[in-house]
């Protein structure tokens, strides 16, 4: 993988023709390579955020298991759908991807309803990222500063947390992939100095650990999970893996201003699980190999990684790992802010959002859609605020709605990747992209998706996440509500048909407003 792609005028010529078919102007500012559209999406994914601040759900669930097994099956899972989205993105390589393949492989509504799962989603993902930074933060670093956790200071660290993230997107998106370039070449090099490290400070080596399953919940793992059957919490410990690997639709978020964007995207947003997978799976079996005795890590609860790192580490090498697993967290947050801003502008230029026109003005000077990503990091931070002050029973209503995030996001995968089934070959899909899996394969991917889709809800509402149910069918029921009340008359949706050729003009203005050539 080349940081630099080469890439001539008639390839710029190529992607510009692709997004004018569409009815888009190049407003955005091809700068990313193919390395960059990779790394944003890896980034996002970044093993060591979701695989380290998620760890118990996996030691305090079926234990050793649930890496050795639950990994790789939850990888499987996640790449299902990346195989299928990357199918699409092949063929309508648009910023903000999933609105417009729900569009255009279904109808308005479709695509409508695919653009509210996954920017919501997308939202609230970026707040629990951030959150679990500060987490982080404040295990690794809190004893040495006297941080206890209180919501104030929670709330001021997202709010400076995010502002810098969302102020360096402002500045471009040059800069931008430069940081995620290097974010993904320092989640390489650290998941596996962490590692090294773990089988070094490993008292033995039970392999067989990696394929003991036990059950943890309840009392036993500190309460993580209530307790369940064997089974049950094998599968609940899915959802490690699960999600972890997201946050691949980058890739298809930044296709304007990727290079070479119908043979890049797919390639990022395959290449990103399959990597992601790989060395994730290196440094959680090693960290499990590390663990003097299971049983008592799994009392641990959401402390396991720092006892671990705590009791086995050297402290130096156990203070560089934690900076450079900070920085990648930090990097995580700012190649979400990314993938937000995009699906706020892409969904805002057809007119989806209140405010539309300003959310959807790119900056002439940066050529990043500015307004779009300010308001979705403010709201990443209101959320986070709002939510974390009130409760329902004893569960705040932070924890309830973040465990929707992740269901919300798999609703916005599934959606296209089904529609899509039925379009393949009609003349809402009449031609593939340069990536092309074939009509089987595709078919048999597209399929395995829908039932993922199943399972991921299944057990992504089980207990303590019960509310997660109400919440998305209320939410469903709320958007229907929406639609047929007052979206199903005002909102048109992408561009079709004659409307493209309308937009000539419109597409011209809007490149002269901000230089493109």
């Amino acid at each position: 993988m080349s940081v630099r792609d080469s890439y001539s005028d008639q390839d710029k010529k190529a992607d510009i023709h692709v997004l004018h078919s569409m009815g888009y102007a190049q407003e955005l500012e091809r700068r990313m390579s193919r390395f960059s559209n990779f790394a944003i999406s890896f980034s996002i994914i970044c093993i060591l955020s979701g695989g380290i601040n998620s760890l118990a759900q996996a030691t305090s669930g079926a234990g050793g298991a649930a890496i050795g097994i639950g990994w790789p099956l939850g990888c499987l899972i996640s790449g299902v759908f990346a195989l299928a989205m990357a199918q699409i993105s092949s063929a309508y390589p648009t910023a903000g991807g999933l609105y417009h393949w729900g569009s255009i492989l279904g109808n308005r509504f479709t695509g409508w309803l695919t653009a509210w799962f996954n920017l919501l989603g997308l939202v609230t993902v970026l707040g629990a990222i951030n959150v679990g930074t500060y987490y982080f933060f404040v295990g690794a670093f809190g004893p040495t500063f006297g941080w206890v956790d209180n919501t104030t200071d929670r709330v001021l660290f997202l709010v400076v947390l995010t502002g810098l993230q969302a102020l360096i997107n402002h500045m471009g998106i040059g800069l931008t992939a430069k940081l995620t370039d290097f974010s993904g070449y320092l989640i390489f090099v650290t998941a596996l100095v962490l590692a090294i490290v773990c089988l070094v400070a490993a008292p033995s080596y039970d392999f067989a650990r990696l394929f003991t399953f036990a059950n943890y919940s309840g009392e036993a793992g500190g309460n993580v999970w209530p307790s369940v059957s064997g089974w049950w919490v094998f599968l609940l410990g899915l959802l490690l893996p699960i999600y972890t690997i997201t946050g691949y639709d980058a890739s298809a978020h930044t296709s304007e201003e990727t290079v070479k964007a119908a043979h890049s995207v797919p390639r990022g947003m395959v290449m990103s699980v399959v990597w992601a997978a790989v060395f994730g799976y290196i440094m959680l079996c090693s960290f499990v190999l590390m663990i003097p005795n299971m049983d008592d890590a799994a009392k641990q609860g959401w402390n396991v990684f720092f006892w671990a790192m705590d009791s086995q580490v050297n402290p130096v090498v156990k203070t560089i790992l934690y900076l450079a697993i900070f920085v990648s967290q930090f990097l995580c947050g700012l190649a979400t802010v990314t993938s937000v801003s995009r699906m706020i502008f892409a969904f805002s230029r057809d007119g989806g959002l209140p405010a539309s026109k300003a959310l959807s003005k790119v900056s002439p000077k940066f050529r990043t859609p500015v307004a779009a990503i300010w308001t979705g990091s403010i709201l990443a931070v209101l959320f986070v605020w709002g939510s974390s002050l009130v409760s329902i029973g004893d569960t705040p209503v932070y924890t309830i709605v973040v465990s929707c995030t992740v269901i919300f996001l798999f609703f916005s995968f599934a959606i296209p990747i089904a529609l899509g089934l039925f379009a393949y070959g009609t003349s809402k899909w009449p031609a593939m992209g340069p990536w092309n899996l074939g009509r089987g394969l595709f078919t048999l991917f597209g399929l395995l998706s829908i039932v993922a889709m199943v399972l991921i809800f299944v057990i992504g509402i089980q207990p303590p996440n019960e509310w997660a149910l109400y919440i998305t069918i209320g939410f469903l029921v709320l958007a229907a509500i929406v639609w047929f009340v007052f979206e199903n008359r005002r909102f048109q949706g992408p561009p079709i048909g004659d409307m493209i050729a309308k937009r000539k003009a419109a597409i011209a203005a809007a490149e002269k407003a901000v230089g493109e050539a």
